[in-house]
């Protein structure tokens, strides 16, 4: 009998792995043929996303702020794939942050196929500074990026989608769309935000055969090759953190994959303390509070006490040398 538990344990693994495949060739499958829009085409998860659609046969339009880094990610995709399985990806310049060039973007998206299937949005601006320190014209521009860009975009298509009644809406946003942390005011509004239109926009459209799911992560893992910082001991930074590296493009990508199989509503890509945290602050707000809180005291102490050090005079009068 003690190998029973095991043996079992085993078994489920088995059975997950499996049904994760499926959902995996599923995804193929059903990309072939299908219009693909991916915001912010040029960014580490943009391009992986590019390779994996590209792949399966999808009609890709890639978007992006600089031309010339689009013309290279569809050069190297028509390089590294078979012509006669896949589409060259149709090019759109798109800059969230210039509002007043939507129409004419939303009009460039609808006469590349007709049609529009599937819409990732991939693009985000971060920033992070006491609020004080913030200026009302940041703030604008953030929740332009953020918010006004995607959900702009997002109706412009929604007529096209309603009339074939068919469509599939994914936002990856940041965890701290349903986590609020100090010193990110803005963007963590600019995220809240966001995520409330497409939870709302969901249940809209719904009846006329629309999906919309939203992925929330922690943060993408920058590239091997860049040395990465080692992360601060407190509490805001615990509540960030993913992995000890973060969530690479290539797991990004093979979620949103599955994502398209499955419909799914909601995907939380965060470690269990980030999980925690979530219901934490629904369940147990004053407690959260008072855990930032002491994260913000705790942050403040430890600067203070770094710069004290910098400045202590020398208690002799003279300079200090190093020995």
């Amino acid at each position: 009998m003690v190998w029973l538990v095991p043996a079992v344990l085993v078994v489920m693994a088995g059975v997950f792995y499996l049904y994760g495949q499926i959902l995996r060739l599923l995804s193929k499958t059903t990309l072939r043929n299908r219009v693909v829009l991916i915001t912010d085409s040029a960014s580490a998860l943009g391009k992986e996303c590019a390779k994996v659609f590209h792949k399966g046969g999808a009609r890709l339009i890639l978007c992006g702020k600089n031309w010339e880094k689009l013309e290279d990610l569809a050069e190297q995709l028509a390089n590294e794939s078979d012509p006669t399985l896949t589409f060259p990806p149709k090019l759109v310049e798109l800059d969230f942050s210039d509002m007043e060039l939507m129409p004419e973007v939303v009009s460039d998206v609808l006469d590349c196929y007709g049609c529009l299937d599937v819409l990732i949005f991939n693009s985000s601006m971060k920033v992070k500074a006491p609020v004080q320190t913030l200026s009302l014209e940041m703030d604008k521009m953030v929740m332009d990026a953020n918010y006004f860009g995607p959900i702009t975009l997002a109706k412009g298509v929604l007529p096209s989608m309603i009339t074939r009644r068919s469509g599939h809406i994914i936002l990856v946003n940041s965890i701290q769309g349903k986590l609020a942390v100090p010193f990110r005011t803005t963007y963590a509004a600019s995220k809240h935000a966001v995520q409330a239109f497409f939870d709302c926009l969901r249940a809209e459209v719904q009846e006329y055969g629309i999906s919309v799911s939203t992925l929330s992560h922690t943060f993408i893992k920058a590239a091997p090759s860049v040395k990465q910082a080692p992360a601060a001991n407190s509490v805001l930074s615990v509540l960030t953190r993913q992995k000890p590296h973060g969530v690479s493009p290539e797991e990004m990508a093979g979620e949103l994959l599955k994502t398209l199989s499955s419909k799914k509503n909601e995907i939380i890509m965060a470690h269990s303390i980030s999980k925690a945290a979530i219901y934490a602050r629904s369940f147990f707000p004053n407690f959260f509070f008072a855990v930032t809180a002491a994260g913000v005291r705790s942050a403040a102490a430890m600067e203070t006490v770094k710069n004290s050090h910098k400045h202590t005079p020398n208690p002799c009068g003279k300079p200090s040398q190093k020995s």
